[in-house]
């Protein structure tokens, strides 16, 4: 029995302004499950999630998310987004941050109380910012702002949760209570869809879409994240090592000069 879908494309194309971001595709994204999206730099992941969160309409084809479009879905997805500025000349504490999270469902006259306080209290303490509560954004460390925000998108308590690299160039704690915050809402039957650079992350993926400006493959990463695949869509060579890891030769990603890039390969 085929697993149920929380959206579909269907000869979808995307572009900002005369630009075409993602070329004709088709892709789904199984519901209650975890998805990543993984390219290159420019190869659509972020403009897919936009596209999903309803921030993007197609140029052509259909897109459906929870059954709807993505404009009409919009209340019952949470988005996450890789960076967000913080203003500094206003202030705003963990606390407020991650209680915005709740103002969808509280109404223009809604109050904290309740239901709606214990969501926001629950995911400060899941991501573990509580302790952080009464301090303001502009203080905290990357790692932990970025805490903060998963910790707003969990408190929404949506249908589906779109994390744009939600782990890039964090701090080992931070990296863990988002990564065991994924697997909690996954669990829950949370449809979560994540974007990535790395191999290994994408590997504990349960379906898997390779962008290359267009989705180029998709599927369980064993098959999405095959090195003939991968090799096409970063339009470079693919090595493997003795103890069964890949390494990808991409520029744009070395940590240092002069090295390469390890990813351990899918053990499916």
């Amino acid at each position: 029995m085929p697993s149920p879908i929380a959206a579909r494309g269907t000869g979808v194309a995307f572009s900002y302004g005369g630009h075409l971001a993602v070329d004709v595709s088709d892709f789904v994204i199984p519901a209650g499950r975890l998805t990543a999206v993984i390219g290159p730099n420019g190869s659509g992941k972020s403009t897919l999630l936009n596209a999903m969160a309803g921030l993007l309409p197609p140029r052509r084809g259909t897109l459906e998310v929870l059954g709807r479009s993505p404009g009409r879905a919009r209340r019952r997805v949470a988005y996450v987004l890789q960076a967000t500025k913080v203003n500094e000349v206003m202030p705003i504490t963990v606390r407020e941050t991650v209680a915005m999270g709740r103002y969808a469902a509280l109404g223009p006259w809604g109050f904290l109380r309740g239901p709606h306080r214990r969501a926001y209290l629950e995911a400060m303490e899941r991501l573990e910012v509580a302790d952080l509560a009464g301090r303001h954004l502009h203080e905290l460390s990357g790692g932990q702002r970025q805490r903060v925000f998963v910790a707003q998108g969990l408190a929404q308590q949506a249908d589906m949760l779109l994390l744009d690299e939600p782990v890039t160039g964090l701090d080992l704690v931070s990296t863990e209570r988002i990564r065991e915050a994924v697997v909690a809402e996954t669990a829950r039957g949370v449809t979560v869809v994540l974007t990535t650079h790395d191999v290994a992350d994408a590997n504990r993926a349960d379906h898997v879409i390779l962008m290359s400006g267009r989705v180029h493959a998709e599927g369980p990463p064993a098959q999405a994240l095959h090195p003939d695949r991968l090799s096409e869509a970063y339009g470079i060579g693919i090595v493997h090592l003795e103890d069964g890891s890949l390494v990808l030769d991409d520029a744009h990603h070395r940590p240092a000069a002069g090295r390469h890039v390890h990813f351990e390969r899918s053990k499916q």
